[in-house]
């Protein structure tokens, strides 16, 4: 502890935000000493696991370090990885169900992105595994990899509000998006999103949406990029203020496999584990992210604009997304005639005066 320093840089949280996990988890992964020997204590098997997602150091390594045998440190960090999400979960991991948290976060976008109506961007990640033995092509990726697939939303904060895991190498964004229950929460209004209302300054009545790249279906609630051929002035202004939203999800994904390097390596545990894993750096990454750590955000480590909106590259993308990597883009179908007329409204609300405002 007397080197703070080393400390934060391994665990990646200073010692207050150490101790507010700790006392989250410890009832879930105290052990009782025997006869025979010691237990290892919840403050070590804390931090081991931190160090394993902080580094994504070898389990013979880390073994070395904390004289523990391998497979009692397999065991450490799928139990506490299993408790940092059980018990961090329910506050910090949470999708919307209220129309104002809906709002919050669109009034978020509004300020810092100046996308009016925005609920949060969308995008999906491979994360890389060992193969497996016996699954065949069941996890294997579009790369010949083995992965797991990792869907999400992420607010103007970088926060996550929605994951989906599960879905198999094989699936494409567009896959992963149509079998997942967010489509179908939002199919089924059962969100609590907001009417749609007027945009900011004018008449025109839009819903409320989310932001996609080309690898989705445009639906009334989910916008993408006009194709990328021959766009005309206003297209070309609605692809940009898109694309400006939807930074903030590979921000979020970017910065993630930046303080958890776990994720910059291909992950030596079966697929159950790691998605206990990718849960609780997901719950820990938006826990200090709400409490402001200066620790975990450093100063430039996400893209951030010139006054004249100049992107000014983020630190994160120095090491970029190692072993995540982007979901493969699969056919959508056609595009509703209604979703059409979203984003037409969209686009032409971006260069009138009403707009300049902001």
């Amino acid at each position: 502890m007397e080197d703070r320093a080393g400390f934060r840089s391994l665990l990646q949280m200073n010692a207050e935000e150490l101790e507010f996990i700790l006392n989250k988890v410890a009832p879930l992964i105290t052990k009782m000493h025997t006869k025979m020997r010691r237990a290892i204590t919840a403050k070590e098997r804390l931090a081991l696991t931190l160090r394993f997602l902080a580094t994504g150091e070898s389990f013979s390594s880390l073994s070395f370090q904390f004289r523990v045998g391998e497979s009692t440190i397999s065991m450490i960090v799928s139990q506490t990885c299993e408790a940092l999400h059980r018990t961090l979960h329910d506050e910090y991991l949470k999708t919307p169900n209220t129309e104002k948290e809906w709002l919050d976060i669109a009034q978020d976008f509004l300020q810092k992105w100046q996308f009016p109506h925005c609920l949060g961007a969308i995008d999906g990640k491979h994360i890389t595994i060992q193969p497996l033995a016996h699954t065949g092509s069941t996890f294997r990726n579009y790369k010949g990899r083995f992965s797991v697939l990792l869907l999400a939303v992420v607010d103007a904060k970088y926060q996550f509000k929605y994951v989906n895991l599960g879905a198999q190498g094989r699936a494409s964004d567009a896959g992963v998006f149509a079998a997942c229950d967010l489509k179908q929460a939002l199919d089924r209004n059962l969100l609590s999103i907001p009417a749609a209302k007027s945009l900011p300054g004018s008449d025109m009545e839009v819903p409320f949406v989310f932001l996609g790249d080309d690898a989705y279906s445009l639906r009334s609630d989910l916008m993408k990029p006009f194709p990328f051929r021959q766009l005309d002035y206003e297209q070309r202004i609605f692809n940009y203020r898109l694309s400006r939203g939807r930074r903030v999800v590979e921000n979020g994904f970017g910065i993630l496999a930046n303080r958890w390097r776990v994720f910059l390596s291909t992950i030596a545990l079966h697929p159950d584990k790691v998605q206990k894993l990718i849960l609780a750096c997901v719950c820990l990454h938006n826990y200090l992210r709400e409490v402001r750590s200066e620790t975990y955000t450093i100063p430039g480590l996400a893209d951030t604009e010139t006054t004249d909106h100049r992107l000014v590259e983020g630190l994160w993308r120095n090491d970029g997304l190692g072993a995540m990597l982007p979901l493969q883009i699969g056919r959508c179908g056609n595009n509703p005639m209604a979703a059409k007329e979203v984003r037409d409204k969209l686009k032409t609300y971006f260069v009138t005066p009403a707009e300049c405002h902001h």
